[in-house]
């Protein structure tokens, strides 16, 4: 029952116009990188910030851009669904309402995950196409290519989850929309200036961390906290959903 539920899920998300609409945005992204690449240059004229293989990586590195992108793209899916009432006809195809909504989050998951590895994969395509315009080659090795993608994917798949708990509890575009971005841009900030000792385990501190960016924590822990971002909003929304009227 719940792969029918994941596969009506998928198809769903793939007949609309939005899923081409965030990968445009991705093609848009990876232009911006190319053209900085190819004509950016430092303050002092210099180009140092593609000079070693640690600073392409940390410009390449999509995987906080994966998590706000594919947060969107969830909060958007999921709400219109409660805001259209269509999400009406998944709990009659599936009465046990968790099952509906695990198929819903996890093809939202596939979804951000999909959109995170191809905005990493643009990325890294556009920016090896711009730098033979400098005097630098592609310098990151393969596992750190590897890593990249990886970790953006993982932070698509989380951030897509993320969105879709947010826009389950709002239940409207809008109001998720600003949901997902007060969460995942404007919070964070906030809280570090109230407790700095949180300033690790911030979403984009994390994803610097799965990238091999930065070190301020492990990689194991970094992947564990990212999940437990996504995980709490969605066990509340799974709650709430199957305990309140949807008509």
């Amino acid at each position: 029952m719940i792969r029918n539920l994941f596969r009506s899920e998928l198809r769903k998300l793939t007949t609309t116009a939005m899923p081409l609409a965030f990968v445009a945005v991705l093609v848009v992204l990876a232009g911006i990188n190319a053209v900085a690449v190819a004509f950016g240059t430092d303050a002092d004229g210099s180009k140092t910030f593609i000079s070693t293989a640690d600073e392409q990586r940390s410009l390449v590195a999509f995987a906080a851009n994966a998590t706000m992108l594919a947060g969107l793209f969830g909060a958007i899916a999921v709400a219109r669904e409660h805001g259209h009432g269509t999400v009406i006809h998944a709990f009659l195809a599936g009465p046990r309402r968790h099952r509906a909504v695990l198929a819903q989050f996890a093809a939202v998951g596939l979804g951000g995950a999909l959109l995170g590895v191809l905005g990493a994969a643009s990325t890294i395509i556009a920016v090896t196409l711009a730098l033979p315009a400098t005097e630098y080659g592609f310098l990151i090795p393969a596992d750190g290519v590897a890593q990249v993608l990886a970790a953006s994917t993982l932070c698509g798949a989380v951030g897509a989850v993320l969105g879709a708990a947010i826009g389950a509890l709002v239940r409207n575009t809008g109001g998720a929309v600003t949901g997902a971005v007060l969460v995942l841009l404007v919070a964070p900030p906030l809280v570090v200036q109230l407790a700095n000792e949180t300033a690790s385990w911030m979403p984009a501190t994390l994803a610097t961390v799965l990238s091999g960016v930065t070190t301020e924590v492990g990689i194991a822990g970094a992947a564990a906290a990212l999940c437990l971002w996504a995980a709490v909003p969605a066990a509340l929304a799974l709650v709430l959903i199957q305990r309140r009227d949807v008509i």
